[in-house]
């Protein structure tokens, strides 16, 4: 709550939180895992050093969007699928909260992208040879099967928070 970079504007103007603020800080992770940086880091270029006010200018774009990417993803993802999170994290980034997803239809999203690659495989970057994942220790026997979360409104947090 209120850590810089992750508070949602209308909390630091008003020390309110909701459902939305919530929705916001969510934003601000996927972004970071998008791009594989930390939301504020001091030591990154002027003008760089909050994430989402750098990173928001090229989200929306989708030949821009890949300024922001962690290059470490490079070949694991279609460029629809980069272009869909990231039009997903600037939706929860948005400045006014009653433009913001609900938590809801920010799982729904990211259910379907994963259902899409899941279905489709990446055929883009098997195809044209660009570098896969490196396995590590971790996957040696693993299995990847589809997860499924349960969904915030069946939480009885969920519900409180929305009154």
């Amino acid at each position: 709550m209120g850590t810089y970079g992750y508070a949602a504007p209308e909390y630091l103007a008003t020390g309110h939180l909701t459902a939305k603020s919530d929705v916001y800080s969510f934003g601000v992770v996927l972004l970071e895992m998008l791009s594989g940086k930390k939301a504020v880091d001091k030591n990154r270029p002027s003008g760089q050093h909050n994430l989402v006010e750098w990173a928001k200018p090229y989200l929306a774009n989708k030949r821009k969007v890949f300024r922001v990417l962690d290059s470490r993803l490079e070949g694991q993802y279609s460029s629809d699928e980069a272009y869909k999170v990231a039009t997903l994290a600037l939706r929860c980034l948005s400045t006014e909260s009653k433009f913001r997803p609900n938590m809801d239809e920010v799982v729904k999203a990211l259910e379907q992208l994963q259902v899409s690659k899941v279905k489709g495989g990446n055929q883009n970057a098997s195809a044209n040879g660009a570098r896969m994942r490196r396995k590590s220790a971790d996957d040696v026997g693993r299995v990847r099967t589809l997860s499924s979360y349960p969904r915030p409104s069946a939480s009885p947090l969920y519900t409180n928070l929305r009154s």
